[in-house]
């Protein structure tokens, strides 16, 4: 749909998300990756068409960059949890600035985290669910939506994904707990804890740029486990010592709440992995 008319892409933060579009994307589109580390130019040379260093506050350089672009995505990650404002909210400015000097660019795709819901005690959301961030990091998040969401006119669309946790190739859920197995955690581990495969972020965002979607979209499988039987499967799976809950202790998750991802499915996309496999426990 369109492609001949949409051809240069700029990957924005080429990471392991960036990485894996890139992958997808270089098949039928142009792509430029960034990356603030000049150590990582010779990798993403081997995903992209061309590979640039280029940090997200420097509007010269983003400007130049835009020049006969057609679609940015932005998916920047904070290298910790104090870069946040740097990392998502000044990109994300700096890139507004820069577009009003870039009239080629038709669409900007962002991923954020469904983590702008703050706590819901286990409700569900969806997109039309007013945001309220429970922390400083989601403000920050849901900040720099509004940002871009502003940003949008008649010939430049604005679709921000809200994302949920990633799993994938290398980042397999044993991994990403291997420090819970085993240890009491604070709670009764009732939250829902909400996920995605690397797979169906790319398949989405492959669809947003087919489509040319606007506007808000949850990215997130259709069943959202408690953070208590995502843990035990994965203990099982792995024969690991399991984890015990504390619930005299309060919880200190600061988001906790189901996340419906029919919108996108109107849209017609098919999630490849709608519940987490068995297999990837």
């Amino acid at each position: 749909m369109g492609m001949s008319s949409l051809a240069n892409a700029v990957i924005l933060g080429c990471g392991y998300l960036g990485r894996a579009v890139a992958d997808r994307w270089r098949r039928a589109l142009t792509v430029t990756a960034t990356t603030r580390t000049p150590a990582r130019i010779a990798e993403l040379e081997a995903i992209a068409q061309r590979a640039i260093v280029l940090n997200g506050n420097d509007e010269p350089a983003l400007r130049s960059l835009l020049q006969n672009q057609h679609i940015v995505l932005l998916c920047v990650g904070a290298p910790h949890k104090d870069a946040y404002a740097e990392t998502y909210l000044e990109t994300a400015k700096t890139l507004t600035a820069a577009l009003k000097y870039a009239p080629t660019v038709r669409q900007v795709i962002y991923t954020s985290s469904y983590a702008v819901y703050g706590d819901r005690n286990g409700a569900w959301v969806d997109e039309t669910t007013p945001v309220n961030p429970a922390d400083r990091n989601g403000k920050i998040l849901a900040e720099t939506e509004q940002v871009l969401l502003d940003a949008a006119h008649d010939s430049l669309k604005m679709c921000v994904f809200r994302l949920s946790g990633i799993y994938g190739p290398v980042r397999e859920l044993v991994k990403i707990f291997q420090h819970t197995v085993g240890t009491t955690q604070p709670g009764t581990g009732e939250e829902a804890s909400n996920w995605v495969h690397l797979d169906d972020i790319v398949g989405a965002i492959d669809v947003a740029q087919q489509q040319q979607l606007q506007g808000i979209y949850n990215l997130t499988c259709d069943v959202p486990l408690s953070k208590r039987e995502l843990l035990d499967r994965i203990c099982v799976a792995h024969n690991l010592p399991k984890v015990s809950w504390d619930p005299s202790q309060t919880s200190v998750r600061p988001y906790n709440a189901k996340v419906s991802n029919q919108k996108l499915k109107t849209v017609g996309y098919q999630f490849a992995y709608p519940a987490i496999p068995e297999a990837m426990f």
